[in-house]
């Protein structure tokens, strides 16, 4: 094969999912020469799974993404169909965002949007080896022998590498949605260093809407006065209707009948599967005492009849796929277009990487999105931007950007991936989020998008829009601080209950009381010429007040431990007093600072203790 310069680049990125599309994006947006590499330009931004964006603590995700200048969040909004909020009858904490987009409408506005970038240039190909020089990055090598040269790498593979396709007794070397896999490059990946392991996923049949009989199926429509994704955006409109069904103990038994076909319970299937998301066959498996289980029919799209079958995933044959979904009410006589599949792909052992994302063993090589082990796109599009953000500002001379767990859901998803690891696909809960009544949704901007003030990702229409949510929340917190007419405060104290005196309460002290913002927004007529989601925002700020107070304590004392640096060169096994699992943890992912050391699973607070009496020594 004859080699030959196809370029010379500051970055390179090597993939075009929701991770690659970021990563590019934030470094073509700082201003640097760079290229993003795909196998096919169709695949650009391409919804394999659910054309959905959002979810439960993946809402918070795209906020985030979305406050530090990323381009997911004003994608969705471009291409809703249905936006609602989860979670709504919970606390605050744990709503968040989720829109149907259009599939096909969400790829081609991602592409545009690529191609109209300065500094971006967009080739088709496919990466077969990162090229390195003295333990640096200087570039990519391509199938077709073109040496694409950069000073940093980004690999954003998603679920490419090595992929094979599985569907009962057939197997087939193929990506997603029978793009090609990417066969080249996971064994330069291991040359470099990386340690390479197996995860699985899946995806449910796709059926004809005019062979479904909606009627008996519960109607699910989307949300009065949600907020767009962005913060720059307006309101998105709902154009379309989802519904529910169940599957019942007839596709139960035909499930469990067949098992013996079933390459997860065949063997055919050993490589690692998603817990968050599991396959039809597992849920019927491990949750044997339920009758049925919820599914969401969701349309793919605005031009087509496609209906995606959410809850349903499936390696089963088609013979099996095809009386198991007709088994269920409403799609008794339903037509497949798509049948369902499970996909095995390479991903690599995230203890390898730092908190920037950047390789240990390699300067200037950052991997993001599936390659780290995560699933879904949200995730893949938060390390994309931080990869990004990352490899921009090393070549630009800048600090690198880590977010810490107090501060934002991506820093909990990366602090996981990088002080944990993880055996099996990653998906970000908002369990996993000590902080979480710190990292509500409808809070991101404030709390990210002051990182990005002096660059350029902070553009004029951003800083007017967070200019104007400020002054907004500001006039919202003196409304809520001023004190109510004592008649109509009588009248609503007796109403609703309220208890104690009401010399010269507030509005926020009703909240604080256990009043109902709705109902004194009503009663007092207050906050109408505001935003919804402003009006809100605040009650929310004023309802959880005490326990932001109680959390910025604990927030404080974190932050004392990763302000302790641990040497890059220590030797845990010299370190008297450690436990040996401590020691080899220790030694496995090299912890930055005290604080992530204490996070690492097997370090407990007596080997912490053993560390800064060391620092201390030192």
């Amino acid at each position: 094969m004859k080699k030959f310069i196809e370029g010379q680049f500051d970055i390179v990125v090597v993939g075009a999912g929701h991770a690659g599309c970021e990563a590019a994006l934030v470094c073509a947006r700082l201003g640097l020469k760079t290229a993003m590499l795909t196998l096919n330009l169709d695949s650009i931004a391409f919804m394999a799974c659910n054309p959905s964006i959002g979810g439960t603590a993946k809402g918070h995700l795209v906020r985030e993404i979305d406050a530090l200048g990323g381009e997911m969040g004003k994608n969705a909004d471009k291409t809703c169909l249905q936006i609602r909020i989860l979670n709504e009858g919970k606390g605050e904490a744990v709503q968040s965002l989720r829109c149907q987009c259009d599939k096909n409408a969400y790829h081609r506005e991602m592409k545009r949007t690529l191609e109209n970038t300065k500094n971006l240039h967009i080739l088709q190909g496919e990466c077969c080896e990162v090229l390195v020089e003295s333990g640096k990055v200087t570039g990519i090598l391509t199938t077709y022998g073109g040496i694409i040269k950069a000073g940093a790498v980004i690999l954003a593979t998603g679920v490419y590498l090595n992929a094979e396709t599985v569907t009962g007794e057939f197997r087939q070397k193929s990506g997603p949605n029978g793009f090609a896999p990417a066969n080249a490059l996971t064994d330069n990946l291991i040359k470099l260093g990386f340690s390479v392991r197996r995860f699985k996923t899946g995806t449910p049949a796709r059926l004809d809407k005019r062979s479904i009989d909606f009627e008996k199926c519960v109607r699910q429509f989307g949300g009065d006065g949600v907020p767009a994704f962005s913060f720059t955006d307006k309101t998105p409109q709902n154009t379309h209707e989802c519904f529910i069904t169940y599957t019942n103990l007839n596709t139960h038994g035909i499930i469990l009948d067949n098992l013996d076909r079933s390459p997860l319970y065949n063997g055919e299937i050993s490589s690692t599967g998603p817990r968050y998301c599991p396959s039809i066959e597992t849920k019927v498996v491990r949750f044997a005492e339920k009758s049925r289980h919820q599914l969401f029919l969701e349309p793919e799209g605005a031009d087509t009849n496609e209906i995606y079958v959410q809850g349903m995933s499936s390696s089963m044959p088609h013979d099996i796929q095809k009386q198991m979904y007709r088994s269920v009410e409403g799609l008794e006589n339903c037509e497949i277009m798509r049948y369902a599949y499970a996909i095995e792909y390479d991903c690599i052992d995230t203890l390898d990487i730092y908190p920037t994302l950047e390789f240990k063993k390699v300067s200037g090589l950052y991997t993001a999105g599936q390659i780290n082990g995560t699933s879904g796109y949200e995730e893949a599009a938060a390390q994309g931007l931080m990869a990004g953000l990352n490899a921009a500002f090393k070549a630009l001379g800048k600090e690198p950007v880590v977010l810490g767990r107090d501060e934002a859901y991506i820093g909990v998803l990366i602090d996981d991936l990088v002080t944990k690891g993880t055996e099996e696909p990653y998906r970000v809960m908002t369990s996993r989020a000590e902080h979480a009544i710190s990292l509500r949704h409808d809070t991101a901007d404030l709390r990210l998008t002051p990182k990005i003030a002096d660059t350029p990702l902070y553009t004029a229409e951003r800083a007017q829009s967070f200019e104007k949510r400020k002054a907004q929340l500001g006039r919202a917190a003196e409304i809520l601080n001023g004190r109510a007419d004592a008649q109509k405060l009588a009248d609503f104290a007796q109403k609703h209950n309220i208890c104690g005196g009401l010399q010269g309460v507030t509005y926020a002290d009703l909240i604080r009381r256990g009043a109902n913002p709705a109902a004194i927004r009503e009663h007092f007529n207050i906050l109408g010429d505001l935003p919804e989601d402003i009006a809100k925002t605040a009650e929310a700020t004023v309802k959880y007040e005490g326990y932001l107070k109680k959390n910025a304590a604990q927030i404080e004392r974190a932050k004392k431990l990763e302000k302790k640096k641990l040497p890059e060169d220590i030797d845990y096994n010299k370190i008297q007093g450690l436990r040996l699992e401590a020691r080899e943890k220790l030694s496995r992912v090299r912890p930055l600072t005290l604080g992530q050391a204490g996070r690492i699973s097997g370090v407990n607070p007596a080997d912490v203790t053993v560390l800064m009496v060391y620092l201390s020594q030192k």
